[in-house]
């Protein structure tokens, strides 16, 4: 097998389980962020130079991260091996090489890219539990007993729930008393009893 053949076979069993497995909506190249606030001086020449540097160097960042997503590689591969094999038949060496490559670089930014986007785009995003509220600011709606205990309100998955607050030990300790309207931070949750541990923020 040589490498056409291989890399129309890597790409294309690649792209399959990834399709399958909905993997595409994960890779790396999501993740990338940048900043253009470092080094880069207000004055004249200096300034442009700066500017058109750190764009050079943001292209190629943001190149190699995509060039490390499995979609773009596995995507890639496919256009390579099949452009290599039906090239193969009129074409060899170098030109067949520059075709394939050619045949890669076309696949996925003018098939798969918009493709994929199309099949995922109506994937809807996991639903959140009480858990990601951690750390979250919550609302007392009740005022807490002698026990440290109360109602409190607060978003989850775009949604406003009632839970069970429990002021923590050191709150307690010292002796806060939480009032209805009251401002708490959740500190811990306990998903399956419907509850949490909060700290005193603020009152209202």
């Amino acid at each position: 097998m040589d490498i056409y053949n291989f890399s129309l076979y890597l790409g294309g069993s690649g792209l399959a389980l990834m399709a399958l497995g909905g993997l595409g909506r994960h890779g790396p190249g999501h993740a990338h962020h940048s900043s253009h606030h470092g080094g880069v001086t207000h004055g004249g020449a200096s300034h442009g130079v700066a500017h058109h540097g750190f764009a050079a160097k943001d292209w190629a960042h943001s190149a190699l991260w995509s060039l490390m997503s499995p979609r773009v590689l596995f995507s890639v591969l496919l256009g390579f091996g099949a452009g290599g094999v039906l090239g193969g038949r009129v074409l060899s060496g170098a030109a067949l090489f520059a075709v394939a490559a050619a045949c890669g670089i076309g696949l996925e930014r003018l098939v798969v890219a918009p493709l994929w986007r199309f099949l995922f785009r109506f994937a809807s995003a996991p639903a959140q539990t009480l858990e990601s509220a951690l750390y979250d600011e919550a609302r007392a709606t009740s005022g807490f007993d002698a026990n440290g205990e109360g109602l409190v309100a607060l978003e989850v998955d775009g949604q406003v729930v009632q839970v069970l607050g429990t002021l923590c030990a050191e709150d307690r300790r010292i002796g806060l008393r939480v009032r209805a309207g009251d401002r708490v931070r959740v500190e811990e949750v306990d998903g399956a009893r419907h509850r949490c541990t909060v700290s005193y923020v603020a009152r209202e």
